[in-house]
């Protein structure tokens, strides 16, 4: 389990020929237009010590954005945005009573009134994750801003609520350790799963919950195998604990398709290889998906079947779509031998390399999938 300690991060942007300078450009850059940018920016400062993310696309802030900001800010080693961001999750989406004592209201407008009384977990799990990070990488502050116990008080709700007559319910499945859509619900979202996350909550988590999520990480890196396609590679939104895509119609429509949940699960994988090389089968899928969508960027346009058949809903991330696939060739070894594996993920960094951010009204998923590829294929977005 400590073996993290000693890993030495790829930079595939270098393996493709690109150079030190030019990869540093590229990440301040994109960093400066995501969080300072006039415009195109999805960060605002709030008051004299907050900030927030916005989804642009809704215009609201989500636990997803935030804790995917803060987990950016650790990475690149600023503190004070940092600080920000979980200064104002913590003041407006933190529910202190109720059902959801100990979460984080999903969805606030900007100016930090709840939209919603309940959580999304994958909120949850990168702001353990982030805060975990921050501690080791800054030390522990006081109040709010010691870290480490902010994240174990976060683990602990997410296996424990429900228990001792304690109201609501865990975000886990504590049978068969796998992460569920909501607390409480019978089915799960393939993206949410992140073992490389829990392998380090065994580590740094209250003691008797680490046997648990030594577990999480097994059953996850399992799960991925049966939930992405044995030929394409795609997995579906939601679905149902045996990795089949999700059937049943939700109000707010059907998630049993390769869409835009979905892509972050290739991403995963390419980061769960890079840190902890633990292969159950799951690193075989970002080249099928690669296959897949070919050497053709117009294949990324719709959604698809998870078996491929292509369905007319236009996608609604492609620069996401395409930033994940980038992220997954970590999964690949480096090979200079032409018609190797590599040379087919090369062909996806280099598309990647190509993009600028997207700007406009949907760039906010877009963005923070483009961000989290810059930082990973360059060795960036490391265990701290």
């Amino acid at each position: 389990m400590e073996a993290y300690s000693k890993t030495k991060y790829r930079n595939v942007f270098k393996e493709i020929g690109k150079s030190d300078e030019d990869i540093n450009k590229k990440i301040d850059e994109a960093f400066d237009v995501f969080f300072y940018d006039e415009k195109e920016r999805i960060y605002h400062e709030a008051g004299t010590d907050m900030g927030y993310l916005e989804d642009t696309g809704n215009n609201d802030a989500r636990t997803e954005g935030m804790s995917y900001g803060m987990m950016m800010c650790v990475q690149l080693d600023k503190k004070e945005e940092f600080d920000r961001i979980w200064k104002w999750a913590k003041t407006y989406m933190y529910m202190e009573t109720g059902e959801h004592e100990g979460y984080f209201a999903w969805s606030c407008q900007t100016n930090g009134k709840r939209n919603a009384e309940s959580p999304a977990p994958d909120g949850e799990e990168y702001f353990a994750m982030a805060l975990f990070f921050a501690s080791h990488r800054w030390g522990d502050g006081e109040g709010i801003f010691q870290y480490s116990k902010e994240a174990r008080q976060i683990l602990k709700a997410c296996l424990h609520k429900g228990e001792n007559g304690r109201q609501g319910a865990p975000m886990w499945n504590k049978d068969n350790g796998q992460i569920l859509f909501v607390p409480g619900s019978d089915f799960t979202d393939p993206s949410y799963h992140l073992p490389h996350f829990y392998q380090l909550f065994a580590l740094w988590a209250d003691e008797e919950d680490r046997p648990f999520w030594k577990k999480a990480a097994e059953a996850s890196r399992k799960y991925l195998v049966t939930a992405c396609h044995k030929e394409t590679g795609l997995n579906a939104e939601y679905a149902n604990f045996d990795g089949s895509p999700m059937t049943k119609d939700f109000p707010w429509g059907n998630f049993g398709n390769f869409f835009s949940d979905a892509y972050r699960t290739a991403a995963t994988i390419g980061l769960d290889a890079e840190w902890w090389k633990d292969d159950k089968g799951q690193f075989a899928v970002p080249l099928r998906m690669m296959n897949f969508f070919g050497t053709d960027l117009e294949a990324v346009r719709c959604e698809y079947k998870i078996d491929g058949t292509p369905l007319q809903r236009p996608v609604l991330h492609p620069l996401g779509l395409l930033s994940t696939i980038a992220q997954s060739a970590l999964a690949i070894p480096y090979s200079s031998e032409k018609g190797s594996p590599f040379e087919t993920a090369a062909k996806w960094v280099e598309w990647f390399w190509n993009q600028p951010l997207r700007k406009g009204e949907r760039r906010y998923y877009d963005n923070c999938l483009y961000l989290f590829a810059l930082l990973a294929l360059s060795g960036r977005y490391r265990i701290w």
